[in-house]
């Protein structure tokens, strides 16, 4: 259980925002729920949650409010043009958990700052995907004042395990490097078996290879194992994965970080080939040989 909680809205329920909002509920923590598209709170109210008319009213009636959305345009539309800011209660808390990049998060912080003093701004991406989410196993990397944790604590407690990592912005700062980690390691697991591929070596070759090598994650195994398979259902897919590989971008040079921008483009080039909405890994379906490619089915490695 985590604890005695205020309410808490959770504002966007797509895939990681659906299952955070149910672990709250689960671990009894009364809570209200948004979408911009309604039917996907029928679940949820199911499940015990109350089910809000819009962003503001979620925000009227809870003393911590979690934005969970694609990118930073939907936080902006939801903090503005939606009323979520100016319906904030006087000494809520604002945990923004979305992917959203440097510069809207401290565009966003700024803003409370100036017009709403007495809201706390907690930036607070997470480390994981659906899996871990379904678990209450993801990282959240949060940022914000001292005070405001002890509010926070049985909500986040019920998501998995929080690192605090400084002042507001940090959270995000290092969710980018998490990403760039993880984009190159995904890279390695794809690249090398579309090279294996390429080489004649069957897939059972390359597993046995790094089965128990130091220089692959468990996570690479993993991901090794569903290319090996053609499994491309979406862990994390790769439209978001591409986005935040687009973020580090934003805080980096392309002429000296040209791995990062070559990576981005062939990303890019798989998004376009239509394997956004799957797994990040089906970059590897591009890297195939010529002839063996078939865009929308999965292929066998």
């Amino acid at each position: 259980m985590a604890g005695v909680s205020e309410p808490v809205a959770v504002l966007g329920l797509g895939a990681m925002g659906r299952r955070m909002a149910r672990r709250a509920v689960e671990a009894g923590i009364p809570t209200i729920v948004w979408n911009r598209h309604p039917e996907a709170t029928r679940e949820l109210a199911e499940a015990g949650a109350e089910v809000a008319d819009s962003a503001a009213d979620a925000a009227l009636r809870a003393g911590i409010v979690v934005t969970m959305v694609s990118d930073a345009q939907a936080v902006g539309s939801i903090a503005r043009e939606q009323g979520l800011l100016a319906a904030l209660r006087p000494d809520a808390i604002w945990a923004q958990m979305s992917t959203i990049g440097v510069a809207a998060t401290d565009k966003l912080a700024d803003l409370v700052r100036t017009q709403r003093r007495d809201v706390t701004f907690i930036d607070a991406p997470v480390v994981g995907s659906v899996e871990p989410a379904e678990r209450g196993d993801l990282l959240i990397l949060a940022s914000g004042p001292q005070a405001a944790r002890s509010r926070l604590n049985p909500v986040f407690n019920a998501w998995g395990r929080t690192l605090w990592t400084g002042p507001v912005g940090t959270g995000t700062r290092l969710k980018v490097v998490n990403n760039v980690w993880l984009a190159f390691a995904s890279e390695a697991v794809v690249t090398s078996t579309a090279v294996a591929r390429r080489l004649g070596l069957p897939a059972e070759a390359v597993m046995n290879l790094f089965a128990d090598s130091p220089l692959a994650s468990p996570w690479q195994r993993a991901k090794l194992q569903r290319v090996s398979r053609g499994e491309y259902e979406p862990q994390f897919r790769l439209a978001l994965a591409l986005k935040d590989v687009q973020l580090a971008q934003q805080v980096t040079d392309d002429d000296q970080f040209v791995a990062l921008a070559g990576l981005a483009e062939e990303w890019q080039r798989a998004a376009a080939h239509g394997f956004g909405d799957q797994d990040l890994t089906a970059v590897h379906r591009i890297l195939e040989p010529q002839g063996t490619r078939h865009q929308g089915t999965a292929v066998r490695v």
